[in-house]
């Protein structure tokens, strides 16, 4: 491999989120020390999951069956909707098997840094999962820190609508400044077993 090679391939690889230049190039050694089939299993699963992957057409989750495997399982609970930011919040939370309902993942969040707000189609399309659903509590688990509180108030004012809903808010266990994607299953389990109710829907009180 020439040298302007490996360059291109650390280059590459420090675009991956949290990959510095060391990270990088100890990465790219590791690849050339492969046998070739290494190589070329590895260019062939990031193409098929290039090719296959799309976004749930229900919840936003990533996914190769559309609907998703946790919105086609008939044993959840479709009046309990969890409310996360990315799909790696999704992934943690339903590693830890703590929840048995489903989810909507927004795929973005307000960020006073880059300047960046829950777009309109990101709000319309929790709406419409919502609607979808006999959905009789939202809960919503964005991340305790300046970006996940912000974007838990535009939520809130998306749901102003959905008055029979209760809406409930993950509480202790996740420290501030924290994100659910690093937390434990002990730690995921407190805060959604704690969680707060933001607001009671007129539904929850007929029950």
């Amino acid at each position: 491999m020439t040298p302007g090679a490996f360059d291109r391939l650390v280059a590459l690889l420090k675009r991956l989120p949290g990959i510095g230049e060391k990270s990088a190039r100890r990465m790219a050694f590791f690849f050339i020390q492969q046998p070739q089939t290494f190589a070329s299993d590895f260019i062939e699963a990031l193409n098929d999951a290039k090719r296959n992957i799309r976004q749930c057409s229900l919840c936003g989750t990533i996914t190769d069956t559309d609907p998703c495997p946790i919105c086609s399982d008939p044993m959840r609970d479709r009046t309990s909707v969890l409310v996360v930011e990315t799909v790696e919040d999704l992934v943690n939370i339903e590693g830890t098997g703590v929840f048995g309902g489903v989810y909507h993942v927004l795929g973005e969040r307000v960020s006073p840094l880059t300047g960046d707000d829950l777009s309109e189609k990101a709000l319309s399309f929790l709406q419409k999962h919502l609607r979808d659903l006999n959905v009789r509590e939202v809960i919503v688990a964005t991340n305790p820190r300046i970006e996940g509180e912000l974007t838990y108030h535009a939520i809130m004012d998306a749901l102003d609508g959905f008055d029979e809903v209760r809406i409930t808010k993950l509480a202790c266990g996740l420290p501030i400044g924290g994100s659910i994607e690093f937390a434990d299953r002990v730690t995921l389990h407190a805060a959604l077993d704690a969680r707060v109710e933001i607001r009671r829907g007129s539904m929850s009180e007929k029950r």
